[in-house]
């Protein structure tokens, strides 16, 4: 019988999606067939299924971890927030509306059935599902309705692993603390913890775990180190992009502006990894850097609000000295459509009905309609043949003059994108395009920069394996499958 097995945290990014990415990948190289599943799960960086579906990033790597494609029924409801409109709400791979965080409480138990749904067909696929809590076990003032957590876990009687983050400090606190407020059935299905991003000598940390032990009665399961790969892997959510907001000391400079809603940021984490790259997410408050190559414009979850926010740090002045000086300019998704003429949006899909002028520097209009694209994607550019593949995840339709001048062209014939005449502006629907070699190389030849050689999809599968090698190492394993029912 397919087994089961539940990894909470005591909070958010405490890395349960890491654990349980490194968990799918070391339990497939035993031979079982893992299934990741996370029942409700909130984030702006999406991928496409290959129904033609969207579920969190985070789900998509951990089905790459459990070697199998990633599917609508591992991540059954995906909030994407949306700004002051609320979020998105995606069920089973599929928009079925937008709710503000009050209102979406009382879509919970409806939702729910949604999620036994999937959760039963991964179930009958599998060996071992693993799933995937979200932000902490301990909010106790969202438990009634639960569908993310405990709610879950007695729903389907899954025994669970809490984990914890003690980089932040608090570890025993974070526990302890747990167990004292959940409800007793709740804290009964806990079975086990793990203590994470652990730095130092794990001797010192002994006494800890005694008392945590004590305290609990839940049995020690491992003390994880940091792993200090993690960067090369995509990031769920946006809160790491301003702690580190540069990577890199390449002589070609790269720059984003740090939109309040991006999406989708893990497009450039293939640039980022090139080591002749110096690689800048420009925050908040701070210019444009008059010495970049390339300025990208990335996908956002509020185009019109992004762009306001855009022109309000007063980017859109830099970005026009950025091309005066011959620089480049890329823009991708959202990002695209905030370089044209307009966008409109008469359905009100992100706010008030009506029209906001874009930048202006691609003859494009956009319209905001209520359907979405979801598709994956290949083809080649149309300047010099270089292949790419990638995905569509978008709701505006972009024409215009300068469309004639397409970035790419897909492999059943249709094109995307538009271009300046003088060939220093871009925009692009496509997500993901910098994952090929070949696409990447392309790009950074425009901007005169020698690529290196990387193979960056080859290196994502062997961080995947050092992250199961480094579980196997300070996870014990046996007893964490003799928890699973």
């Amino acid at each position: 019988m397919t087994k089961i097995l539940m990894i909470q945290g005591t909070g958010s990014d405490v890395g349960k999606s890491l654990i349980v990415a490194g968990l799918a990948r070391a339990l497939a190289n035993r031979g079982l067939n893992v299934a990741p599943f996370k029942p409700q799960n909130m984030s702006n960086n999406a991928a496409v299924t290959q129904e033609g579906g969207e579920i969190g990033r985070a789900q998509a790597l951990q089905a790459r971890a459990a070697r199998r494609p990633p599917s609508n029924d591992m991540n059954p409801v995906l909030l994407k927030p949306q700004g002051a409109s609320g979020s998105q709400v995606i069920v089973q791979g599929r928009l079925v509306g937008q709710a503000l965080a009050r209102d979406y409480q009382s879509w919970k138990p409806s939702l729910m059935q949604y999620v036994l749904q999937s959760f039963g067909r991964l179930r009958n696929s599998a060996d071992i599902v693993l799933i995937e809590g979200a932000g902490s076990a301990a909010e106790v003032n969202l438990r009634a309705n639960d569908i993310a957590n405990m709610g879950f876990a007695r729903a389907v009687n899954a025994p669970v692993v809490l984990a914890a983050d003690i980089d932040r400090g608090g570890v025993i606190a974070q526990l302890v603390g747990c167990h004292a407020v959940l409800d007793a059935e709740d804290a009964a299905l806990i079975k086990g913890f793990i203590v994470n991003k652990f730095r130092g000598d794990p001797s010192l940390f002994d006494d800890g775990m005694r008392l945590i032990v004590e305290r609990t009665g839940w049995r020690p399961l491992g003390l994880l180190p940091f792993f200090d790969l993690a960067n090369r892997l995509p990031a769920e959510d946006s809160v790491g992009l301003r702690d580190s907001c540069a990577s890199g000391e390449g002589a070609t400079k790269i720059a984003i502006p740090l939109l309040p809603n991006i999406a989708n940021f893990d497009d450039f984490d293939p640039l980022k990894a090139e080591p002749g790259v110096s690689f800048v997410f420009t925050p908040p408050g701070s210019p444009l850097p008059p010495d970049a190559r390339l300025v990208i414009l990335p996908g956002s979850k509020a185009t019109i609000a992004d762009l306001n926010a855009f022109r309000a740090e007063g980017w859109h002045i830099d970005l026009a000295a950025h091309l005066r000086r011959g620089g480049r300019v890329l823009g991708v998704c959202g990002g695209y459509q905030m370089l044209g003429r307009s966008i409109a949006d008469p359905n009100g899909i992100e706010g008030a009905p009506g029209e906001t002028e874009g930048l202006g520097l691609l003859e494009v209009t956009t319209v905001l309609g209520q359907s979405k694209r979801l598709e994956l994607s290949r083809g080649v550019s149309v300047t010099d043949g270089a292949p790419f593949s990638g995905y569509e995840m978008h709701m505006g339709v972009s024409q215009g003059r300068d469309c004639a001048r397409p970035v790419l062209r897909f492999a059943d014939g249709r094109e995307d994108g538009a271009t300046s005449p003088d060939g220093l502006v871009m925009g692009t629907y496509v997500h993901g395009l910098f994952s090929n070699d070949a696409q990447r190389a392309s790009w950074l030849g425009r901007l005169e920069s020698a690529p290196s050689g990387l193979l960056y999809e080859a290196r994502v599968e062997q961080t995947l394996d050092a992250l199961a090698e480094h579980c196997v190492r300070h996870i014990d394993l046996d007893r964490l499958l003799d928890f699973a029912r």
